[in-house]
């Protein structure tokens, strides 16, 4: 059976993504107990259901601790298990709940009391600390600059991926909207030439010939593709070797959309034919 289980910060995304696994045919629960999740496989796949999909947050409490331990248990009989965890900046969330004027799970005042300042804000660091045990347990999406429908395409994506061995996920992002929380390693490019300052080039990406065409022909743009390659190739069986199915490898450039988007696109070509790859543009809108 295909196990996705969704976790994060209450605010993240959770119930967009439990909502994308349902039409996409999985069985959702939310909020379950995790020690409850091995009797719910184990019933489901007497029923014949080949997919399930459950939303595990800080409301479990204790039995968060649990589940490492039930995750390796279920894969040990053979499912496919996949955890997705959702993140935010803590600022980000604030205006969420703002916005929409829900209570934090694990606040017990109104939320009409809930202020950036106030108990608010240590609901979120609470439900952090909680969320510890879990959180480098699979693969992490950063919420906090995601439209609703880019963050539907990555989790389609997420899912639809073969889970064989290490996937290699390169990010490209700018700097002035922030590092992305799911980061594994990050490396910056803003030192290369920059498209940005061709007239030309300007409302043009990374993916745009023009702009293909003006930094391939960078003897520095080449090497700094070469050097990240050559450091991803040396430590990649060092991260395989402490379990990780995901690694998340951040392109950062100055606004997301020349320098870091052809570099993380161009290393996607280079690992394609080893391993499991993945690439987001986090800045780019056309990608929603």
């Amino acid at each position: 059976m295909k196990i996705v289980l969704i976790t994060g910060v209450s605010g993240s995304g959770k119930s967009l993504a439990l909502n994308v696994l349902e039409d996409a045919g999985y069985y959702c629960v939310d909020n379950l107990p995790s020690r409850f999740l091995p009797d719910l496989a184990a019933y489901l796949g007497s029923q014949n259901y080949d997919r399930l999909a459950v939303a595990i947050d800080a409301r479990s409490g204790g039995s968060l601790a649990d589940l490492p331990p039930i995750i390796g248990g279920l894969r040990r009989f053979g499912h496919d298990v996949r955890v997705l965890f959702l993140n935010a900046t803590t600022q980000t969330l604030v205006q969420r709940f703002s916005e929409t004027r829900r209570r934090h799970p694990l606040s017990s005042l109104p939320t009409d009391t809930m202020t950036p300042t106030g108990s608010l804000v240590e609901a979120i660091e609470k439900e952090r600390e909680l969320l510890n045990s879990v959180t480098e347990l699979g693969h992490q999406i950063d919420t906090s600059n995601l439209r609703a429908s880019a963050l539907r395409r990555w989790i389609k994506e997420f899912v639809q991926q073969e889970h064989a061995g290490l996937t290699l996920m390169f990010e490209s992002f700018g700097f002035k909207h922030g590092v992305p929380l799911d980061a594994d390693l990050v490396f910056d490019v803003r030192s290369l030439p920059n498209p940005y300052y061709d007239i030309q080039l300007r409302p043009l990406t990374g993916r745009d010939q023009p702009v293909i065409d003006f930094l391939s022909a960078i003897p520095e743009v080449a090497e700094m593709i070469d050097d990240i390659a050559n450091y991803l190739h040396k430590w990649l069986p060092s991260f395989m070797r402490d379990n990780r199915s995901y690694l998340t490898v951040a392109i950062g450039c100055t606004g997301g959309q020349h320098r870091s988007v052809y570099i993380a696109q161009t290393l996607r070509e280079r690992f394609v034919a080893e391993s499991s790859v993945l690439v987001r543009h986090r800045e780019m809108r056309d990608e929603d």
